[in-house]
Order: structure tokens, then C-alpha cells, then sequence
């Protein structure tokens, strides 16, 4: 196979990743509608296959709907619900699930295509394999997660919801630098060792994957309405309460008013550290690529602060809710660019 040829096959195989990885991100703003509708507990069931399948007749409908009304949420939350209330519900929840099986068909069918028709580069094909069974992974997840919701307390686990969302959004960023690897590694070759001296951007794409998760707590116990005020919690900044629970270390995970103050003191210590970082590569790189991904930074970094402040004030409005989510991993693709142009490129 010629070079030319190797280029061509790696410009559609980094097309199709980038392609599934927005159908990924498309999966996470979905999630965090399900979320914030209360979707999730809605299919009390999990059928891979013939759960593709929703109701599809009036009967159909009052039988899943009293499927449903026999658990938890229904009986203490939900006690009264029309069948029109529920097929709202029941479809978000099952928009969610079907988009997540449409994602296993995007991925799978095209990489045993471009696997028999031999257009992996050598080295690619684990990496796929992996993100393959981290797709499988994040199904059999979310499954768990809604499980941790159909007891007694109809709620779902904070760190269940959480791992699921750090899950999808690994296997996003996962494809995403793939696809970088592929569209940008002519630049110094395939295989090229890093620079020592972009190692340290992974450190801010770590730190912004660990902010994810810390948003992630914030959704599973629902801390975001804790306090609708900024930048003061209540009537004061550090609000009262913080770290009560013995042993103080269990209230980061699972009380309301220290998870949202974390929260809040995590994106001003993020802000300002890729604000300082971004001024220091725009001004020392004298590559277009690296500037361009440090503005990148800033812009998305301040629409996250923006999106982050409002949906706060405005107590958590769904569509608000769920741009806060995507924004947050706008930023992370924003930062993952930074780091491979800091690490791979020329």
C-alpha cells in the first residue's frame, strides 16, 4: 500500500470516529435530558434486543405502564401519573437506550468493514477493540445504575450515574484523539514519541475529565438546587454545614451542600489554572495550530462559566441543564486538542 493511499484510508477512518463520537456527545445531551426529566426509571426493564422494540398499541402501552407502576418511583413519587405523563417519560428514557444501541451498530459494522478490507493503520486495531468493549462496558453500566433506582429509595446511585457518565465521556474523548491521531500524525510521523514538553496538557485534560465527574455527583444527588445563588451559597460563600457527616470525607460524596461547594471551588481553581495556561502557550508557541487551540480553550472555557452561572440562577432549567453538560465536554474536546497538538504535532 502507498503512502497516499495509507493517508486516504486514514482520513476515512478518523471521519467515521469523529463522526461516532458526535453521535456519542449527542448520547450525552440526551442523558442529561433523561436526567433532568426524571426519565431514567421509566423502562423497569433491560432487553437489548427486543427492547428495541417500543409499545406499539394501546394495550401495549398500559402494560408497560403497569409494569412500571408496580416499583418505587411510581408508588411514592409518581403516585397518580397519567398514561400520557408516562409515555413522556417512557420515551426519553427509551430514546436514550435506542441511540446507545444505534451507536454500537456505527461503530461495530464499520470497523469489521474497514478491518477485512485492510484500511487500519498497523497498531489501530486494539484501540478500537477496546473502545468496542468500553461501549459494551458503558451498557451493562447503565443497566446498573437504573437498577440502584428500583428500590425502596427510587433514586439512582450518585456514583453509579457518575461512573456512567465518566465512561461515555472516556470513550468520546477515546475516539476523538484517535481520530486526531489519524488526521494529524503525518505531521511527525506515525508512532512519533511525545515532547516532554506538552506532557504537562494532559494534566489539564485530566483535570477537566475530573471536573465532569465532580458534575456528575452534582446531577446523581441533585446539589445543583441546593443553593440558586452566585456567587454567594445563601448568605454567605462558604455556607454552613460543609463536611458534617462523620466521617467528613463521606460528605464530598454524598451531602448536597458540600458536593455543590466543591463543586463551585473545583471550575474557579480550573478557571484560573487554564486561563494562566492558555496565555502561557499563546504567547510562547510560535505554531498557528497551538494558538488556535488555546483560544479554542478560552472560548469554551467561558461559555462554560457562562452556561454554569445561569443554569445555577435559573434553578436548573432543563435545556440550561443540558447545555451545561455538553459544554463541559466541549471544553474537554477544546483541552484534548491543546494536548495533542502540544504532544504530536509539528
Amino acid at each position: 500500500m502507498t503512502s497516499i493511499e495509507q493517508s486516504r484510508y486514514d482520513r476515512q477512518v478518523a471521519n467515521w470516529l469523529i463522526f461516532c463520537a458526535v453521535v456519542v456527545f449527542a448520547m450525552i445531551l440526551l442523558g442529561g435530558v433523561t436526567r433532568l426529566t426524571n426519565s431514567g426509571l421509566s423502562i423497569v426493564e433491560w432487553k437489548p434486543l427486543v427492547g428495541a422494540i417500543p409499545p406499539l398499541s394501546e394495550q401495549d402501552w398500559q402494560d408497560t405502564f403497569a409494569k412500571y407502576q408496580q416499583y418505587p418511583e411510581y408508588q411514592k413519587i409518581n403516585h397518580g401519573m397519567s398514561l400520557h405523563e408516562f409515555k413522556m417519560i417512557f420515551m426519553y428514557e427509551y430514546l436514550h437506550r435506542l441511540l446507545g444501541r444505534l451507536i454500537g451498530v456505527l461503530f461495530a459494522l464499520p470497523m469489521i468493514y474497514f478491518a477485512v478490507r485492510g484500511r487500519l493503520r498497523p497498531g489501530l486495531a486494539p484501540g478500537l477493540v477496546m473502545l468496542f468493549f468500553m461501549g459494551g462496558l458503558q451498557g451493562l453500566l447503565g443497566w446498573y445504575m437504573v437498577k440502584s433506582g428500583l428500590v425502596d429509595n427510587p433514586r439512582v446511585s450518585q456514583y453509579r450515574l457518575t461512573a456512567h457518565l465518566g465512561v461515555a465521556v472516556a470513550i468520546y474523548a477515546y475516539m476523538l484523539w484517535l481520530a486526531f491521531e489519524l488526521l494529524f500524525s503525518r505531521d511527525t510521523g506515525s508512532g512519533a514519541a511525545p515532547r516532554q514538553g506538552g506532557r504537562w496538557t494532559l494534566a489539564l485534560v485530566a483535570l477537566v475529565y475530573l471536573m465532569i465527574l465532580s458534575g456528575g455527583l452534582v446531577a446523581g444527588t441533585d446539589a445543583g438546587f441546593a443553593y440558586s445563588t452566585w456567587p454567594l451559597m445563601g448568605d454567605s460563600f462558604i455556607p454552613p454545614g460543609l463536611y458534617a457527616t462523620t466521617p467528613a470525607w463521606l460528605a464530598a460524596f454524598e451531602d448536597i451542600t458540600t458536593i455543590q461547594f466543591n463543586h463551585r471551588m473545583f471550575a474557579y481553581a480550573l478557571f484560573a489554572v487554564l486561563m494562566v495556561s492558555m496565555v502561557r502557550v499563546y504567547r510562547n508557541s510560535t505554531r498557528r495550530r497551538a494558538r488556535l487551540a488555546s483560544m479554542l480553550v478560552v472560548v469554551a472555557l467561558c461559555i462554560q462559566v457562562i452556561l454554569g452561572i445561569s443554569t445555577l440562577l435559573l434553578h436548573v432549567p432543563v435545556a440550561l441543564g443540558t447545555a451545561h453538560q455538553g459544554g463541559a465536554v466541549l471544553l474537554l474536546t477544546a483541552t484534548l486538542f491543546l494536548s495533542h497538538v502540544q504532544l504530536r504535532q509539528s
